[in-house]
């Protein structure tokens, strides 16, 4: 048997990876290069981190019925050469500041007083808004693309396993992330950090154009893989003439199925994308720690080493329960989900521990959630597999994909508003025994922490037994 499924699942694992570090060039820079320059609020980035969400979110409600009707390799070709083509504008955005508020050059910018404050943050935002919608268009099609390749190159018992392993690449792609960037940032320039890492998805593109081809039509693969990816389709050749019928949207929102899978994501996507957006910005605003510092490195790099490698073993979880229990998929990846929703509720600890041991207890924690939520998130990608056929994944993902977006938004929108809020109060606002910005960070990390037992039980309800949809 060849095995060139496992050479789709690195490419999945390289483009999730430029992904990620695309997304966290911003908040490894915002706090100690670009707040400085451009005078942002906690809120302005609260803004620009939660317009990108809901963008990416509606973005995704169109990028998996892109994906579909594309077809995979010229859909992924797109999505990948767009996003990156906004990663590399915002190496721009100061230069255009720069010239529409009428400032000489960066130092200029910095050392700003006065009204001219106000217009250099308002254009700035909007600047930065613009080169992140461009990126969420492009990064919208990732998953569903994504996705879509596990469910043409796997069966179902091994689509976890073979997620996991991909969506690994959101962890290597924030732990390659403070390795590199903020290194970048302080020795060429915030600006060339954004550019650095955008060039990597047009490598990727170009490789993409020779390896990938369908199962059916890849000279890579030969009959002994070609049917073992079929294998779960053997007993049930009737489905293979329903399989190309495309799903419309409207057919999508009536099942059950899909509502399950979007609120999942709707209540956990947010806690994911706080972490990576406000994690460096937290260690600096809480100890003064700053990102480019050794220390600041080190507690991001330790992090998300831990997301990584725990994570994987949530893409295995199922498969032992599947293999070795005689469950079906479904069910099995459902008991997985709710043993991982349970870890988050370490986040409740996060802030008290913080202030008796230090960041590293932070780090270690926020760890331990971002790995739970990478295995939450390899098994809830997969349950679209197991209850949709292939022609309407990429669809259900992206949909599913929007409803995380938009949890994203409230929550990055909302914990922006609530730090300016908190900081401005200072000891006026408490809660838990905290104050000040501090006690702003104690509520979102309570909001964290539950998420995933309340989606995990919702989703329940709506399907609490495996049930797959057929399209008529």
């Amino acid at each position: 048997m060849t095995n060139w499924r496992w050479v789709m699942c690195a490419m999945l694992f390289f483009a999730t990876t430029v992904n990620y570090m695309d997304r966290q060039v911003l908040s490894l820079t915002f706090k100690e290069f670009i707040q400085p320059e451009f005078h942002w609020t906690d809120s302005d980035y609260g803004t620009i981190t939660g317009v990108f969400s809901i963008a990416y979110a509606i973005f995704c409600l169109f990028a998996g019925k892109f994906i579909d009707w594309m077809g995979t390799k010229k859909g992924y070709l797109w999505a990948i050469v767009i996003w990156s083509l906004g990663a590399v504008m915002h190496a721009g955005c100061g230069f255009v500041t720069e010239h529409i508020v009428g400032v000489a050059d960066k130092q200029a910018l910095l050392e700003a007083t006065g009204a001219i404050v106000s217009s250099i943050s308002m254009v700035s935002v909007w600047l930065f808004l613009a080169c992140r919608l461009i990126l969420g268009l492009g990064e919208a099609g990732n998953f569903p693309a994504a996705i879509k390749v596990t469910a043409e190159y796997f069966p179902k018992k091994d689509r976890a396993f073979a997620t996991a392993l991909f969506n690994a690449g959101a962890s290597v792609g924030a732990l390659a992330a403070p390795a590199t960037i903020p290194l970048l940032a302080k020795s060429l320039g915030w600006e060339w950090a954004f550019i650095i890492i955008g060039a990597l998805g047009f490598i990727w593109a170009g490789i993409w154009i020779f390896v990938y081809d369908k199962p059916t039509e890849s000279k890579h693969v030969n009959e002994a893989e070609l049917a073992y990816i079929n294998s779960d389709e053997a007993d049930a050749p009737k489905a293979e003439t329903k399989e190309e019928k495309q799903m419309s949207f409207l057919e999508a929102f009536k099942h059950k199925q899909t509502w399950s899978f979007a609120f999942g994501k709707f209540m956990t996507d947010g806690v994911w994308w706080f972490f990576l957006f406000w994690a460096p910005a937290y260690f600096q605003d809480q100890y003064g720690i700053k990102a480019s510092d050794p220390q600041g490195i080190a507690l991001i790099f330790t992090l998300y080493a831990i997301v990584t490698v725990v994570s994987l073993f949530g893409g295995y979880l199922p498969k032992i329960f599947v293999e070795k229990h005689g469950m079906e998929p479904y069910a099995g990846r459902m008991r997985a989900m709710l043993i991982f929703a349970f870890f988050p509720l370490f986040a409740l600890f996060a802030q008290p521990l913080g202030g008796i041991y230090g960041p590293w207890a932070v780090a270690i924690i926020i760890g331990i959630v971002g790995a739970a939520h990478q295995s939450w998130s390899a098994n809830i990608f997969s349950t679209t597999g197991d209850m949709f056929p292939k022609s309407a994944v990429a669809t259900i993902t992206g949909i599913g994909a929007m409803a995380g977006g938009v949890g994203s938004f409230l929550i990055n929108k909302g914990s922006g508003m609530l730090f300016t809020h908190a900081d401005e109060m200072g000891e006026a606002f408490q809660f838990m025994g905290f104050s000040g910005k501090p006690a702003g960070y104690m509520i979102i990390f309570c909001i964290c922490a539950v998420a995933y037992l309340i989606g995990w039980s919702v989703m329940k309800t709506l399907v609490p037994k495996y049930k797959p949809v057929v399209v008529e």
